[in-house]
């Protein structure tokens, strides 16, 4: 277990950035006793390399271990839970276990904090432009022969349901996700896949017919014979060409998606 010093208030380590702006920045105040016991059961499970299905102390366990009122843990409990760090089951046998976060928990996170700073979706596609084909080229560098086989299967996958809109978007979705984390850099690829949920465009209305699907597919299978030939800038175009082509489509046939403000509530 972690020491406790770990609770201890850092606020009085100086801050130069609040001093450059002149202003008292965020992190400038005190956190919440029940932040800093969440910041301590999310370092106990990293530094013990707990698994998901790992059950965590009893309630009264943790009181006595943390030293805080019972209140106080159940509301770093249910922050954990929230974040997809914890999952509490009830009755007998019952408690906090280790969850598995999924890009969606923190998908969750982004579409709250883009419809706040009323991001549209032109940035979305502006961050795809930036990201993909660079992980396209890391991908031809670095991914694994089970990745690759992977990869190739999508490829199979997406053709042969290419007439089923939904089997095709959750397969245009792995596709791309497959790639983002063979490319072995894990903060890309959890924003490449929390970004999922909009990056087609569909939560807006965008619908693609059948003949652009088929487009996409044929993409696909270049980018994915690109990365199987360990061909890094071959990758790369080839995602890049991907990525312009559905900016050009929805510039022409859903040019307002592009200036829309993203909601929260679009996530699914």
């Amino acid at each position: 277990m972690v020491n406790d010093n770990h609770m201890t208030n850092t606020s009085s380590t100086p801050n130069t950035r609040g001093r450059r702006s002149g202003r008292n920045s965020h992190s400038d105040r005190p956190r919440k006793t029940a932040v800093l016991v969440a910041q301590r059961i999310v370092s106990e499970i990293a530094d013990n390399d707990l698994q998901p299905g790992a059950p965590l102390l009893s309630e009264r366990a943790m009181l006595e271990h943390y030293g805080v009122a019972r209140g106080t843990l159940r509301e770093s409990l249910r922050l954990l839970e929230l974040q997809g760090i914890l999952q509490i089951k009830t009755g007998p046998g019952g408690g906090p276990f280790v969850a598995e976060p999924a890009s969606r928990d923190l998908a969750g996170v982004l579409a709250m904090m883009l419809q706040l700073r009323r991001s549209s979706f032109r940035e979305v596609l502006e961050a795809r432009h930036a990201l993909e084909p660079l992980l396209a080229a890391q991908a031809a560098e670095r991914i694994s022969d089970e990745a690759l086989a992977a990869l190739a299967e999508s490829v199979e996958s997406i053709t042969a349901n290419v007439a089923d809109i939904d089997l095709y978007l959750e397969e245009n979705e792995n596709f791309h996700s497959i790639i983002a984390e063979a490319a072995g850099n894990q903060v890309f690829f959890l924003i490449i896949s929390s970004l999922a949920w909009i990056c087609d465009g569909t939560a807006m209305g965008v619908e693609f017919p059948l003949k652009a699907r088929k487009v996409v597919c044929e993409e696909h299978r270049r980018i994915y014979e690109a990365i199987a030939a360990r061909d890094p800038k071959r990758a790369a175009d080839a995602m890049e060409h991907h990525v312009m082509d559905f900016e050009r489509f929805l510039k022409k046939k859903y040019p307002a998606v592009l200036n829309t403000i993203l909601r929260w509530d679009q996530l699914d």
